[in-house]
C-alpha cells in the first residue's frame, strides 16, 4: 500500500502526551539483579527495556535487550554479570505530560528506542518506544493495507472498505488535509484493485482455465488514479494486453474476458461498486492489446467525437495495480504524445471546466437541487479537467492533479496567484464533500457527490462559494494556454 501521504499525519505527535500511549503497569529491576534474571522478565513481559531503580523506586538508568546482546556476543556469562554493570546511565527520562513530539524528537536525536516515563519524583510510571510511537500514529491506516494483502475473498475485502469512512474521520480530526485523507482513500482503492487481481487470477487456476495466457498490465483510471478518491467510488479500470505474435486472439481474450468479469464482480461484492458508465476491464472497449490502445488513441485524437471523450476523460489518469508496469508506461507516454499536437481533441476535452455556472445564482449565491450542490461538478471536474488538458497539451507525465498545478505553475501556464486559488478551492472542495459524505454514511444514506450548505457554519459556505467562484474562471484559462 502507497502509505506517503500518511507522512502528512505531523499533527498527531502535537496533540497527544506520552501518558495517552505510554505502556504501564512498568516492570522494574535493581542494580544487583542478574542479568539472566531481568532477561528472563523481559521475555516475560514481551518488553525491550527494564527501568533500573534504587531502594526508593527512583530511576538510575536503564537496561534495554540490546545490552544483553552485546553481551552474548561478547561471550559473556548472564549469570555472571548484574544489571549495574551493563545499564546506561544517567537515564534520560521524560514526564508524563510530555507531548509525543518531544519524545520523538530526543529519542531520534539520542539514538533511543525506549523512553522511561516518570512522575515528579522519579518513579517510573510507565515507558514508550520508537516502534510503539510510529505504529501508534499510523496504525489504522497501516493495518488496511495489511488486511487487504491478505483477504481471502471479497467478504473480507468488504469489511476492510467498509473502515474508510472511520478511517477519513480519525484523519480529518487530526487535521491531516483534505487531498491527504483522499489520497489514502485512493490507495486502500488501489490496493484492493490489486488484491481483487490476485484473487480472480487463483479462481480462474482453480477452475481450470490455467494462468494468464500472456503479459498484462490492470489499469485503474479516474479519481483513483490520480489519488484524490472520495467515499463515493465506483470501478474505473481498463486492461492491457501484451499476447505474442503466435497465440490466438480470440482466445487470449476470452481468457482475459472472464478473469475481469471476476474481478469486477469481487470489487463490487467488495465495495466498489460496479461502473454505471461502463468503464471496467470486463467491458471489451476497455480491455485492448498494446497495439489496440494505440490506435484507439489515435483515433480519438483525429476525431474527438462525443463518445470519444467520454471514453478519454479519465484514461489519462491511468496508473498501473497488477501486471506489467512498463506496459502502462508506455501506453502513458503513447497517449500523451498523440493528443498532445491535438488541440481540437484537447478543447473537446475540456468541456467539463464549464460545469461550475450552473452552481451560481443570481447575486453570487448558491443554486441548489433538491437542497443540494453537486461540488464535484461544480468545483472538482471543472479544476481537475482544465488541469488534466494543460498538462497534456505540455506533454506533462504526471497524473495527480497536485503534480500537474505544480509542473504548470513551473512552466509559467498557470500564475503563483491562480495555482494558490486552485489548490485552496480544491481542497475546500474536497472538505465540505468529505464531511457530508460520512454525515450520509453515518445516517445510513449512500454517500454521494452533492452537499447539503445547511450543514456548513457561515465561514464554510463562504468558502464553498468562493471555490465555485474561482471554479468558473477555468474555461478562460483553458482558452489563454489552448
Amino acid at each position: 500500500m502507497d502509505v506517503s501521504a500518511l507522512r502528512t499525519l505531523d499533527s498527531w505527535p502535537y496533540r497527544h502526551r506520552l501518558a495517552d500511549v505510554m505502556r504501564t503497569p512498568v516492570a522494574t529491576v535493581t542494580a544487583d539483579t542478574t542479568l539472566a534474571e531481568a532477561a528472563r522478565r523481559m521475555v516475560q513481559a514481551g518488553i525491550g527495556a527494564l527501568p533500573v531503580v534504587d531502594d526508593g523506586g527512583c530511576i538510575i538508568g536503564i537496561l534495554s535487550e540490546r545490552d544483553a546482546l552485546r553481551l552474548a556476543a561478547e561471550g559473556g556469562a548472564p549469570t555472571a554479570h548484574t544489571v549495574g554493570s551493563l545499564m546506561s546511565a544517567p537515564v534520560d527520562a521524560m514526564p508524563a505530560d510530555t507531548f509525543v513530539y518531544r519524545a520523538l524528537a530526543r529519542m531520534q536525536r539520542r539514538g533511543f528506542r525506549h523512553m522511561p516515563v516518570v512522575d515528579a519524583a522519579g518513579h517510573p510510571v510507565g515507558m514508550v518506544s520508537a516502534r510503539t510511537l510510529l505504529a501508534q500514529r499510523a496504525a489504522f491506516a497501516l493495518a488496511l493495507g495489511d488486511e487487504i494483502d491478505v483477504a481471502a475473498d471479497a467478504a473480507a475485502l468488504r469489511a476492510t472498505h467498509d473502515r474508510l469512512p472511520a478511517l477519513a474521520t480519525a484523519l480529518l480530526a487530526d487535521d491531516v488535509s483534505p487531498p491527504a485523507v483522499a489520497a489514502v482513500i485512493a490507495a486502500v482503492t488501489r490496493d484492493m484493485t490489486g488484491r481483487a487481481a490476485a484473487l480472480a487470477q487463483a479462481a480462474m487456476i482453480e477452475d481450470g482455465r490455467g494462468p494468464a495466457p500472456c503479459g498484462w498490465c490492470l489499469l485503474v483510471l479516474g479519481s483513483a488514479g490520480r489519488g484524490e478518491s472520495l467515499l463515493a467510488p465506483d470501478q474505473d479500470n481498463a486492461l492491457i494486453l501484451d499476447p505474442r505474435p503466435e497465440q490466438d486472439a480470440s482466445a487470449v481474450d476470452d481468457w482475459f474476458a472472464a478473469f475481469a468479469g471476476r474481478l469486477n464482480a469481487i470489487l463490487d461484492s467488495g465495495g466498489i461498486p460496479l461502473c454505471k458508465g461502463g468503464v471496467m476491464a470486463r467491458e471489451a472497449d476497455y480491455r485492448r492489446t498494446r497495439a489496440g490502445w494505440r490506435t484507439t488513441v489515435a483515433r480519438w485524437a483525429e476525431n474527438p467525437d462525443g463518445e470519444a471523450v467520454l471514453a478519454a476523460d479519465i484514461f489519462f489518469d491511468l496508473v498501473s495495480v497488477a501486471g506489467d508496469a512498463t506496459l502502462a508506461d508506455g501506453l502513458r507516454q503513447d497517449a500523451i504524445a498523440a493528443v498532445a499536437s491535438s488541440p481540437l481533441f484537447l478543447r473537446r476535452l475540456a468541456e467539463p471546466v464549464g460545469g461550475a455556472e450552473a452552481a451560481l445564482g443570481w447575486f453570487g449565491t448558491i443554486r441548489l437541487k433538491e437542497g443540494r450542490v453537486d461540488v464535484k461538478r461544480a468545483v472538482l471536474m471543472p479544476i481537475v479537467a482544465t488541469l488534466r488538458v494543460l498538462a497534456l497539451r505540455r506533454g506533462i507525465k504526471q497524473v495527480a492533479t497536485k503534480e500537474r498545478l505544480r509542473e504548470l505553475r513551473a512552466q509559467g501556464v498557470v500564475s503563483e496567484a491562480d495555482a494558490t486559488a486552485l489548490e485552496r478551492a480544491r481542497e475546500t472542495a474536497m472538505a465540505v464533500l468529505l464531511r457530508q459524505q460520512i454525515a450520509d454514511i453515518t445516517a445510513g444514506k449512500a454517500p454521494g457527490n452533492a452537499v447539503d450548505p445547511g450543514i456548513l457554519d457561515r465561514p464554510a459556505r463562504r468558502a464553498l462559494r468562493w471555490s465555485i467562484e474561482r471554479a468558473t474562471l477555468m474555461p478562460g484559462l483553458v482558452g489563454d494556454a489552448l
